[in-house]
């Protein structure tokens, strides 16, 4: 990946929970008196229906917010709790944007095993195809169902895998939520991008 889609590392945790929504807590939940997850925070604060993978936010961001909400303790998913209102709207249209993340993830997994030759291949095959899908950026049906293909096979178990392999480091909680801030960031950018073209 070039050195601008590697994510920067995080600063300590440190967050409160905005006025209005619900206390935050692992794992899906049926309603916001139970409390809430991360991207179920999200969809409250976009006007969507109490979901944890609202209609504003990048199908791959969302599993990515969601495996991280998962996988870190108490005090950092607080800390991670504002993101919310960002991950609300944060749905870049471009195609590259998908592997792109996954890229970054295992990437970053890479750094926590670097002799792993499994995440070395993955990271490699998911940079070729965002370098392949920035010169092509048009989607006509047959793109978006190759895109649409590819996050539900080899995309989704990369980013799962990335994920479990992160949540293994000592500092796991910091590279987790790190990772998640550039992601919110680099999807934030794109979104900005998109809706700036279409005014």
């Amino acid at each position: 990946m070039s050195p601008s889609s590697v994510p920067p590392r995080p600063g300590p945790p440190g967050g409160t929970v905005p006025d209005g929504l619900p206390l935050p807590g692992r794992f899906a939940h049926l309603h916001p008196d139970d409390g809430a997850c991360l991207m179920e925070a999200a969809s409250l604060l976009s006007g969507d229906r109490f979901t944890d993978d609202p209609a504003g936010t990048h199908p791959v961001l969302a599993a990515l917010a969601r495996a991280v909400d998962d996988s870190v303790g108490d005090a950092t998913r607080l800390a991670l709790w504002p993101l919310a209102a960002e991950l609300a709207d944060a749905r870049p249209a471009e195609r590259a944007f998908a592997p792109l993340l996954v890229g970054s993830t295992v990437g970053a997994a890479l750094r926590v095993r670097p002799a792993s030759r499994r995440l070395a291949r993955r990271e490699a095959a998911c940079r070729r195809r965002a370098e392949r899908l920035a010169r092509s950026p048009a989607a006509g049906l047959a793109g978006r169902l190759s895109d649409a293909l590819w996050w539900r096979g080899p995309g989704h178990r990369c980013l799962e895998h990335a994920v479990r392999v992160l949540s293994t480091a000592p500092d796991a909680d910091r590279r987790l939520s790190g990772l998640l801030r550039w992601a919110v960031a680099r999807a934030r950018a794109g979104t900005a991008a998109r809706t700036g073209c279409n005014r």
